[in-house]
């Protein structure tokens, strides 16, 4: 019998090649970057789905306050949201009339009081879409760092057994590349998130700021505009 095929077989008894039997048969620090990875992947999943639901909230707000800016009637106070918070911006500041100032001057100050809400609640929006940026321009050379890690552990290994089988040196690389492959997977879907939300919320602000110009018009010209009297008050 072939003396050499002796610890190739041991060894490839060994290892469990599955994806769990990589994760629990890597270096200690190569298995610390998998568990970073995964929680960094479970984070910008809760990120995705939080900002789903709120989007989806807010295009709805959204299209409310453009219906009501457009149909030229009453200004529904009552409006949650986004579209709440900029219509009582717009109204505080048109109540806080100067008879010295012109309607010009009078417009600019009720859209950037409308526009300074809108801010606040964009910033809101995009709370945690920082997140999925760093986590996508970074998981995949944390994986690398992984990989690199495991490599080196596998030259040590063929150096210590002196036998540079395969069977000896596969399963450290294949711990090490499993590495890099779950920090693609952290890093593909954070990424492609990232430019879909971000871009979400670029059009609801950008419709937004179109129909406050819109409605600080209106509020400028109108020293009486009729909002509901019951959500006035």
């Amino acid at each position: 019998m072939d003396p050499t095929s002796v610890p190739a077989e041991a060894v490839a008894t060994a290892h469990d090649m599955s994806f769990i039997g990589l994760f629990l048969q890597a270096d200690p620090i190569v298995k610390s970057v998998m568990i970073l990875l995964v929680v960094a992947s479970l984070a910008c999943w809760t990120v995705v789905f939080e900002k789903l639901v709120r989007l989806a909230a807010a295009k709805r707000q959204a299209k409310a306050f453009e219906a009501m800016v457009r149909s030229e009637g009453t200004i529904d106070t009552s409006q949650k949201g986004i579209a709440g918070h900029v219509v009582k911006a717009g109204l505080d500041a048109w109540r806080d009339q100067d008879s010295s100032e012109s309607r010009a001057e009078r417009r600019e100050r009720i859209e950037r009081a409308m526009k300074g809400a809108l801010g606040v609640e964009v910033k809101r929006l995009q709370a945690g879409l920082s997140l999925l940026a760093t986590s996508g321009s970074t998981a995949p050379f944390v994986g690398l760092f992984g990989t690199v890690w495991g490599i080196m552990n596998s030259f040590s290994s063929i150096a210590k057994s002196q036998d540079t089988s395969l069977a000896v040196v596969a399963p450290g690389i294949a711990e090490a590349l499993f590495a890099t492959a779950i920090g693609l997977v952290v890093a593909i879907p954070a990424v492609m998130a990232y430019n879909k939300l971000s871009g979400d919320v670029a059009r609801i602000q950008s419709g937004f700021v179109s129909c406050i110009a819109v409605l600080g018009n209106r509020l400028a010209r109108d020293r009486g505009p009729h909002a509901r009297a019951a959500a006035a008050e």
